[in-house]
């Protein structure tokens, strides 16, 4: 789950239509007390770098509706909804005063509330009052306390993750030095909050996981997420998982039918492996690191697919040359399969190096392919020219032919820096291309074999595991 302040825009349409008024109308109550400077929190706080919440105590007036004893007061909550202060942990009516308490910036005097025609309720305007009412830290969200706190003329916090009970977020260098404070208010401001831990390093391309530093909270990295209908548990600290790609995950699987064959090179812990089985696919799926191996087995099991997944703990191009190419050569001659082969590479550090493997693949081998397999390769589009283009070039240096006759579809995934975008290149892999008639270009197999290439083939574990996981 990511959390930011345009997360409205990404609002699935069905189903959350309640959800998206409620937090339409709190995201105005949001910038109409961000638009009042006595709501913000105190301007002493600017700058703080360990948390003081008494710091944040302040001594406001504010506008109130005094309601005679002898009044409804439900029926006048109602009418005046749109008037009422909101703040976090706030009660803007007490019930047992006949008290309301109004917006400042929406009521600044008794004409202000004309529309409720309170006049033929019989109260007048001596029942608007100000009066003082305390603000705490308890009564200011975790983006209003950020935007009090951290420097005004820099980028401020602008989203983070939510993995299970665990808050993930990658700060810029400038923020660093209010690290602790900044975990400290999002343990206290987001529910179900227990850790935070901050990026510290990049992510390993050898095992696919990031160092993290503990800002706050439980050092406690075993989790449980639900992701397109399916329960993962990891631990969050030895194994990759990115909840920014669920949609992407969600595309892929409908793609898929019941019928079709899942080849999952670099499967994690099995975002792509275990919906494609709840859907009735056979997955052949890889990871090289071990922890991943390790969760990507139990969340079969704990879905209940471990029946349709063979699972290996493999170095991704030895699974291409081994167990791929004899896969390949079962499902793409066999007369009475029914489905299609899908290939997901994601891993898009490197994904596009291991292209080089496919062409030739099943070169020598006397056979007739039936099935053309659909590869969905992951890769970084960096520069400012089109994004579409880049990838698709990255594709062909590295397949080493033109793949105009063979594309099914280039795809924007997210943005992960300014100029650098994630991109999916969907292509088949023809019969001609993978028995080797297609002459690559020479320069492909020079680059096969240099230092480059070699440090893209990682060492095979030994902890290889060819048996289903059941």
């Amino acid at each position: 789950m990511i959390i930011t302040t345009k997360a409205l825009a990404v609002l699935p349409h069905s189903g959350l239509q309640t959800t998206h008024r409620s937090l339409l109308a709190r995201l105005r109550h949001y910038f109409k007390n961000m638009l009042c400077p006595d709501l913000h929190p105190p301007a002493t706080v600017r700058g703080m770098k360990q948390l003081d919440r008494s710091a944040f105590s302040k001594t406001i007036k504010v506008p109130h509706l005094l309601v005679p004893k002898d009044k409804n007061l439900n029926d006048i909550c109602r009418a005046s909804k749109k008037y009422l202060l909101k703040m976090e942990r706030y009660k803007p009516v007490i019930t047992e005063q006949y008290k309301i308490t109004l917006h400042p910036l929406a009521v600044q005097k008794w004409e202000d509330l004309a529309e409720l025609n309170l006049e033929k309720l019989d109260i007048g305007s001596e029942a608007l009052v100000w009066e003082e009412i305390q603000l705490k830290y308890e009564n200011w969200k975790y983006d209003e306390i950020f935007k009090a706190v951290l420097p005004a003329d820099k980028e401020a916090l602008s989203s983070f993750s939510k993995i299970g009970h665990i808050i993930h977020l990658n700060l810029k260098d400038h923020l660093l030095p209010y690290k602790e404070l900044i975990g400290q208010v999002i343990c206290d401001k987001i529910a179900d909050c227990r850790t935070v831990v901050n990026k510290s390093l990049s992510i390993d391309n050898t095992y696919r996981n990031f160092q993290m530093e503990l800002l706050c909270g439980e050092p406690d990295y075993r989790v449980s997420v639900k992701e397109n209908g399916c329960l993962f548990e990891f631990d969050f600290s030895k194994v990759y998982w990115n909840p920014r790609l669920s949609t992407e995950h969600e595309k892929i699987v409908k793609m898929l039918a019941k019928t079709d064959t899942l080849f999952d090179l670099y499967a994690g812990v099995g975002p792509f492996t275990v919906p494609s089985a709840r859907r009735g696919c056979k997955v052949l799926a890889n990871d090289l690191n071990p922890d991943s191996y390790e969760a990507l087995v139990n969340n079969c099991a704990l879905n209940k697919v471990s029946k349709h997944v063979t699972c290996h703990n493999k170095d991704a191009v030895d699974f291409i040359k081994h167990e791929v190419k004899q896969a390949l050569l079962e499902k793409c001659t066999d007369e009475s399969m029914e489905g299609d082969i899908h290939i997901t590479m994601n891993l898009p550090a490197m994904a596009v190096e291991h292209l080089v493997h496919f062409p030739g693949l099943l070169k020598g081998e006397d056979v007739v392919l039936r099935k053309q397999p659909l590869v969905h390769v992951y890769c970084f589009a960096k520069g400012v020219e089109d994004k579409k283009q880049i990838a698709r070039e990255l594709v062909e240096h590295w397949i080493g032919t033109d793949v105009t006759d063979k594309l099914k579809e280039i795809a924007f995934v997210r943005n992960v820096a300014p100029n650098k975008d994630m991109m999916r290149v969907s292509f088949y892999l023809t019969e001609d291309l993978l028995l080797g008639r297609i002459a690559v270009k020479k320069r492909q197999h020079e680059e096969e074999d240099s230092p480059q290439s070699e440090e893209a083939k990682r060492p095979c574990n030994s902890n290889d595991n060819n048996k289903p996981t059941e």
